[in-house]
């Protein structure tokens, strides 16, 4: 039998109390208590199933707005601009943060709209959050240009993130944490950041199977004590209510809402959309803003569904929070936001 221990940083502190790291098997980290990657036996039957939305999805031409953000870039002004899929650029007090960038197109991953911006545009990055490493949120090109024009730039990451980025950009300041620990920003910055639970898993190359953590982020800003969570990848779980047990009612949420079809095999990984409402409702979330459609070609839903759904859930009345669904690109003055 695999060993097990529990892991974390031990140069963090973590707010959980008598939380004990995260659970490894072996060498690999566990989905909370056991292991989880998607079997071959689903994904054989994915590829050789018929999608019964075929038609449906082939005709759908839907992509998200896009508008350009190059000014917004460029300013200091606070704003939350959505770049794309899970792509966000945050700024509070002039200290900006970015989280999970996917600037460009690769092999099985094709933009299906521009980015708001050219991918040289992004710069003045302080700190590079990044949830986790599936490709669709950790790309290496990306990568790569962000440690050349952001020389002063951090990345604060899951547990084993750190050889991974140090292939793509040898020297970038990788600061890794576990679930429910506190990050070190420095005593200079207007926020706090923490890493906390998601319910997914790890995959990049043919054995490296959950060496690498996954997660979420909750980002609290010390002016105001509003908090703002970046949910990353996830499936729906518990840790949604030991989150809001932890800190309270979350003013802020972006949640993921595409990719959950066919359920056999995503429902491990991703919400839909009346589960990410759900777990929004669960975080007692005053505003939501949803991610993880539109860019990317990842599942058998039509591109327009995910929003389509989550609009009728909010249009019915099962949203606490207010829906906010921007352009690619738009600036939301998130500071504004009661």
């Amino acid at each position: 039998m695999a060993s097990v221990s529990y892991l974390n940083n031990p140069a963090l502190p973590t707010v959980r109390p008598g939380y004990p790291g995260n659970k490894r098997i072996g060498h690999q980290f566990a989905n909370g208590e056991h292991l989880y990657s998607p079997t071959a036996g689903d994904v054989l039957k994915w590829q050789l199933a018929t999608n019964p939305q075929k038609e449906a999805k082939k005709h759908d031409h839907w992509v998200p707005r896009v508008v350009d953000a190059t000014a917004a870039l460029a300013g200091t002004d606070d704003v939350l601009l959505w770049l794309g899929h899970s792509c966000f650029l945050l700024r509070i007090e002039a200290t900006t943060l970015l989280f999970d960038p996917v600037l460009f197109s690769s092999v099985g991953l094709r933009h299906r709209h521009p980015l708001p911006c050219a991918p040289e545009a992004i710069q003045n990055i302080d700190f590079l959050l990044l949830s986790h490493g599936h490709r669709d949120h950790l790309d290496e090109r990306s990568i790569k240009l962000l440690a050349e024009q952001n020389r002063l730039m951090q990345v604060l990451g899951p547990l084993g993130v750190g050889p991974v980025l140090r292939g793509m950009a040898p020297g970038l300041p990788v600061q890794e944490a576990g679930w429910w620990q506190q990050f070190d920003v420095g005593p200079g910055a207007p926020f706090e950041v923490y890493y906390l639970p998601a319910s997914h898993w790890h995959r990049r190359g043919l054995f490296d199977v959950n060496t690498v953590l996954w997660g979420s982020f909750l980002i609290k800003v010390l002016a105001t004590d509003k908090l703002i969570y970046f949910a990353g990848d996830t499936a729906f779980g518990d840790h949604f209510e030991q989150i809001e047990r932890q800190f309270g009612p979350l003013d802020i949420v972006l949640m993921p809402i595409g990719a959950y079809k066919p359920p056999y095999m995503m429902t491990k990984s991703h919400v839909n959309p009346h589960e990410a409402a759900k777990a929004a409702n669960v975080l007692r979330a005053g505003h939501l803003v949803p991610m993880h459609y539109g860019t990317f070609d990842l599942s058998d839903e039509p591109a327009a569904e995910p929003l389509q759904h989550l609009t009728e859930i909010a249009a019915g009345g099962m949203l606490r929070g207010e829906l906010h669904t921007p352009a690619v690109g738009e600036a939301l003055p998130w500071q504004d936001w009661e």
